[in-house]
C-alpha cells in the first residue's frame, strides 16, 4: 500500500515514539521508565513497550499487536481499559524470574485501522503508573 510509510509515521506520532519499518511491519519501540533488578542487577532491557502493525489491507485494516512490560499492580486497570476498547489480551505472563519489582508482560492484538489502534493504546497507557517513553 502506497501510504504505508505515512501511516507508520502517524502511528508513531500518536504513541510519542519513533517508527521503524522492517519487512512490511511498522513498529514503535518504547520502554517503561522504571528501575528493575534481575537477580540483584539493574537491567534496562526488560521493560519494553512494543506497538506494531502489519498486513495492511485495501480497506485500511491491519493486524495490530503490542507487548508491554507491566507492573503487577497496573494489570487490572490496564487490562480493563484494553478489553473495554474491544481489543484482545492474548497473553499475560512473566519473562524473567527474580525481578524486583515483579513484572509481567501483556500481549494485545486486534484487526482494525492502525491509527485507531494507536489511539486506543495511547489511551490505555494513561492507566499505567508511567507512560512508555521512546
Amino acid at each position: 500500500m502506497n501510504n504505508f510509510p505515512s501511516i507508520c509515521e502517524q502511528f508513531a506520532k500518536i504513541l510519542n515514539g519513533k517508527n521503524t519499518i522492517k519487512q512490511d511491519v511498522c513498529s514503535v519501540s518504547l520502554h517503561r521508565n522504571f528501575k528493575v533488578m534481575v537477580q540483584g542487577r539493574l537491567s534496562g532491557s526488560v521493560t519494553p513497550a512494543e506497538v506494531m502493525f502489519e498486513s495492511l489491507d485495501q480497506s485500511g485494516n491491519a493486524l495490530c499487536m503490542a507487548e508491554i512490560a507491566i507492573l503487577e499492580e497496573e494489570i487490572p486497570r490496564f487490562m480493563y481499559s484494553i478489553v473495554q476498547q474491544g481489543m484482545i489480551v492474548s497473553a499475560l505472563h512473566n519473562h524473567w524470574l527474580y525481578t524486583e519489582p515483579s513484572i509481567m508482560y501483556i500481549h494485545i492484538q486486534t484487526i482494525e485501522p492502525p491509527l485507531n489502534f494507536a489511539k486506543k493504546m495511547a489511551h490505555s497507557f494513561s492507566f499505567l503508573s508511567s507512560y512508555p517513553v521512546a
